[in-house]
């Protein structure tokens, strides 16, 4: 269980900050039954309840600061996915980002960069899906590194390459 205060990795919202655990007075709904009150970091007047209780949705502790460094050093020999039907590629990038784990998001990072590299070579233009799902998993794992490591986020991308 987490308390009040900790930062959480919560499905596709990414960070939360755990704002309370509290039982909620709404209608249709278990007065005993505790739920989280999540706070995303990225949406700031966005609010989440979710049963403590819950196995829907993968929550988790934000990595620490060891976990952060050593998945840094660990890049180089993390396999990219490659998938060549657009459509079971893209059910693959889903898989990885609802999976909460931050080795998945480095996957879909680094298949999405070279696929970027391949296309530009090849005089094409990046497709829009693989724009979005390469944000969405930069995103998740720069939002996550920068709490771990205490570096801003618009950092992390530099803290990688000197690192790797």
């Amino acid at each position: 269980m987490f308390n009040k205060g900790d930062f959480i990795v919560y499905g596709n919202k990414g960070i939360c900050k755990v704002n309370d655990v509290t039982t909620l007075a709404m209608d249709g709904i278990d007065k005993d039954r505790l739920y989280y009150v999540l706070l995303p970091s990225d949406k700031k007047q966005s609010i989440v309840y979710v049963p403590v209780d819950s196995t829907k949705t993968v929550m988790r502790e934000v990595m620490t600061k060891d976990e952060a460094d050593h998945l840094i050093s660990d890049i180089p020999t993390i396999e990219e996915i490659w998938v060549e039907n657009d459509k079971a590629r893209e059910a693959k990038y889903k898989e990885c980002l609802s999976s909460c784990e931050s080795r998945e998001w480095v996957r879909i990072i680094k298949t999405l960069y070279t696929r970027k590299q391949d296309r530009i070579r090849e005089g094409k233009k990046v497709t829009a899906t693989d724009e979005r799902y390469f944000k969405m998993a930069e995103d998740y794992l720069y939002s996550e590194l920068s709490l771990a490591l205490s570096i801003p986020k618009d950092e992390i991308e530099g803290y990688i390459q000197s690192h790797i």
